[in-house]
């Protein structure tokens, strides 16, 4: 089997000076991805089905974690109601990983993946549209252009660093550090994301 490739924003070789630029692009890579895995459960390609599904798997992983690590953090700080904001984005990511788990355990041939892929597609899409209207609004109104920068550049640094497969439960660093094996993986990615921004 060949190697998965997983898109990533910036790939497009747009250059990666803001941080809401950069997330709305993975929001559309995600969209383009969940297009994919339909495609291929209509056209019944099984081997194509998983790897789409194992791509999307891992997009989603890499983009959650650098909204964990880069984004909700400047949210609490800077927004005003910030916590709240958090919070609720918090609660939809939960429910999102749940049902990706149920699905990553479910063979893609299965009669009740498309419709559980149905509802992930559902919840997904809610998430990311309050994520840009709760959140990426106020980040641009909150910061300038050389912390947009700043922020896009440790988003990158945290998609390297993403785990393949999401943790339902692990919504912050504080809870990732609990699941033991995975807990050098969020530690390199805190590095990576402190390095990314100049911080020690």
């Amino acid at each position: 089997m060949s190697e998965l490739r997983t898109p990533q924003a910036g790939d497009d070789q747009a250059p990666d000076i803001d941080v809401v630029a950069l997330l709305m692009r993975q929001h559309g890579d995600i969209r383009n991805l969940f297009d994919e895995v339909e495609d291929e459960v209509e056209q019944s390609q099984g081997e194509e089905r998983r790897d789409a599904f194992r791509r999307l798997v891992r997009l989603l992983a890499v983009h959650e974690t650098a909204e964990e690590e880069v984004v909700h953090p400047f949210v609490r700080r800077a927004v005003e109601g910030g916590e709240q904001v958090v919070r609720d984005r918090l609660v939809e990511e939960k429910s999102a990983k749940e049902t990706l788990a149920a699905l990553d355990d479910m063979d893609t041939d299965d009669p009740k993946f498309m419709p559980r892929l149905m509802q992930l597609r559902t919840k997904v899409q809610e998430h990311a549209r309050a994520e840009e209207r709760y959140e990426f609004t106020h980040i641009r109104r909150s910061t300038d252009a050389t912390n947009l920068a700043a922020m896009a550049k440790a988003v990158k640094a945290a998609e390297a660093m993403a785990p393949t497969r999401p943790h339902p439960g692990v919504e912050s660093a504080t809870a990732n550090v609990a699941l033991g094996p995975v807990a050098a993986l969020v530690d390199r990615t805190k590095d990576a994301v402190r390095k990314a921004m100049g911080k020690s």
